[in-house]
């Protein structure tokens, strides 16, 4: 007995934030929206990414703090920290995050299919549950939102425990003694930074010749140096990997400068491949790249103007943040036929290392080679009265704008809460001139003491080189 076609005003594949923006924005619209999940309901961002991830940050961090405290000065320490704690904290916050999702798509009417989507042609996907049941559903317009995972070279053994990546990382039994991380992105620092915290001793390998090059080089810097000389992180920089061998004692890496790394355990976080396989894509002439991820034009549609595509399987910035937005300017082009392209411009960066990373805009060397006249205004955190009350006195903000019009160009800060303080300044930049200014900061009154504080003392300390 075949199971009658569905039709959609549209359908978004993928309920990650990219799926999730798209969906919700449509609904609100007045469409009829499925959304077709494949795995859990919010996608690789719930279960396996950011949400976990973050989670798990959060907790180490609660936990080296608490080792800080001045309050165990007097011989009290914080119990040890085990993978089961790590573990619970993380189901405790991934399972919130499935029922909100629920609630969501339930208030506004979508529909959630479960199953994995293949084309059968460019206005229909046939759904195909576990159970192994198809299901063919059509749509006038489709979202693709299917995410991407770690990328897994076939000479080495994914199988073995010993040997993990983002996405089966948080599935281990015991913290290690020893931990090995092949690849300094943004997964490979941050994880690198957390384990650190726990106690276990922590080899980072870079293949490039400095640590997140996209950075400014200040603040990228000054990551290198507080990983290295604060936390103890052993850095490697400029390395590749000649290939991977795992025994009992553990894992072993060689290097192709002949360097051998030993540790417990191995962290693969070198790179992603967007989950486009499968999905009957180029039969209707939508190209794949190398690394799965699809091509898209300034309103991310792909070759065929209805089918559209965002977050991850589209490639850089590989942001959740940026993902929502690529889906709800996505929805809005299908609903209004327009989207204003600000939307999704200057998405801030953040990097939840220890301490956090968070930028905005232009670098040093960007301004540099576009030859705009900029100036330099810092705030080091260990100067700031809130900075010396909390501990907290790594870090810094600063400040990059335009020598005449005094606009602000860039703001990048690096510290305890940096993905927070960062938005103060992302309001003030995102207003046009002439109230995009740094003398808004000089000329506001904070309250004192605050960490916020920052963006006055940077705005003063450049402006007083004019």
């Amino acid at each position: 007995m075949s199971i009658p076609k569905k039709h959609f005003d549209a359908i978004v594949i993928g309920s990650g934030p990219g799926g999730e923006g798209a969906s919700i924005k449509l609904a609100k619209s007045g469409k009829s929206v499925a959304v077709i999940e494949n795995h859990f309901l919010g996608g690789g961002c719930t279960h396996m990414g950011t949400i976990p991830s973050k989670t798990l940050i959060h907790v180490v961090r609660q936990y080296a703090n608490d080792k800080k405290s001045r309050l165990f000065d007097r011989g009290q320490n914080p119990a040890k920290i085990t993978s089961d704690d790590l573990l619970a904290a993380v189901k405790t916050v991934v399972d919130q995050q499935v029922a909100d999702r629920e609630g969501f798509y339930e208030r506004n009417d979508v529909k959630v299919i479960e199953g994995y989507a293949r084309f059968v042609d460019s206005h229909s996907v046939e759904v195909t549950d576990v159970s192994g049941v198809q299901r063919p559903v059509s749509a006038d317009y489709f979202v693709i939102a299917a995410g991407s995972h770690p990328y897994r070279p076939e000479d080495i053994d994914f199988d073995n425990p010993r040997v993990v990546d983002s996405d089966t990382i948080l599935q281990m039994r015991e913290l290690p003694s020893t931990l090995t991380v092949y690849g300094a992105g943004v997964i490979g620092c941050e994880y690198a930074s957390a384990f650190k915290d726990v106690g276990v001793r922590v080899n980072l390998v870079n293949t490039r010749e400095r640590l997140l090059e996209y950075l400014d080089e200040e603040i990228s810097n000054a990551l290198s140096y507080h990983m290295r000389d604060e936390q103890g992180i052993l850095i490697r920089q400029n390395e590749e990997y000649e290939k991977v061998e795992v025994n009992e004692a553990g894992v072993v890496l060689t290097l192709k400068t002949g360097k051998v790394i030993k540790s417990d355990m191995l962290l693969w976080a070198n790179g992603r491949t967007g989950n486009s396989a499968g999905m009957g894509l180029e039969e209707l002439g939508i190209a794949v790249d190398h690394r799965g991820n699809l091509a898209v034009n300034e309103a991310y549609q792909t070759a065929l103007p209805h089918i559209y595509a965002v977050g991850d399987i589209v490639g850089f910035p590989n942001l959740a943040s940026a993902a929502y937005d690529q889906g709800r300017f996505a929805g809005t082009h299908i609903a209004e036929g327009q989207c204003d392209e600000r939307l999704v411009r200057d998405i801030p960066t953040g990097i939840y290392t220890t301490p956090e990373i968070s930028c905005l805009g232009g670098t040093e060397r960007e301004l540099t080679e576009q030859r705009i006249p900029y100036e330099v205004g810092h705030a080091f955190f260990r100067n700031l009265a809130r900075g010396q009350i909390t501990g907290h006195k790594a870090g810094m903000l600063k400040l990059l704008f335009h020598r005449e019009t005094l606009e602000i160009l860039g703001i990048h800060c690096f510290g305890y809460n940096a993905a927070e303080i960062l938005h103060i300044g992302q309001a003030i930049m995102a207003q046009p001139a002439p109230y995009n200014n740094v003398k808004y900061f000089i000329n506001t009154t904070f309250n004192y003491p605050t960490m916020a504080e920052a963006y006055r003392v940077a705005a003063l300390n450049g402006y007083n080189r004019l």
